[in-house]
């Protein structure tokens, strides 16, 4: 009998931890991604320019790229610090729509043989951003109707 009130207890104590911490941890990881994402853009040293470049290829990657990474920078420090959220989390969503472009001009890029079920590396790169939009809808619902920034 003790257990079961000592496994309820804990149970209650990790749920309550979830509840406090998990939307604000998620909020500052999310922060922490694209701050360091966009810096990669921003120093050079990002490994996904090849697939930028080719996604929007009507942009000069030297001028897109690096305008990119600024843009991510921004979304990040917006989170992190909550500065501005609404504005921030419209930011997020053109960024995110954005990241699918792959899959509507290349999919040659995205899909291998052309079958939508074969992700390429690219392709799951995009489509994990599928997770990141999740977790923007649960930060973005932390924003109340009545207040300019949550």
């Amino acid at each position: 009998m003790r257990l079961k009130g000592w496994r309820q207890r804990v149970d209650a104590a990790m749920v309550d931890f979830m509840a406090t911490w998990g939307i604000r941890l998620l909020r500052i990881c999310l922060g922490v991604v694209f701050i360091w994402f966009g810096a990669l853009k921003v120093s050079g040293h990002s490994p996904v320019v090849l697939l930028v470049t080719a996604a929007v290829p009507w942009f000069p990657p030297d001028v897109f790229v690096p305008f990119l990474g600024v843009w991510e920078i921004l979304v990040g420090a917006g989170l992190l610090f909550r500065v501005a959220l609404r504005l921030t989390l419209l930011l997020f969503w053109l960024q995110m729509a954005g990241t699918f472009l792959v899959l509507v001009l290349r999919p040659d890029i995205a899909f291998q043989y052309g079958n939508p079920l074969l992700l390429t590396t690219e392709g799951e790169f995009v489509i994990k951003n599928l997770v990141l939009i999740a977790a923007g809808l649960v930060v973005g619902s932390t924003v109340h109707r009545n207040s300019s920034d949550t």
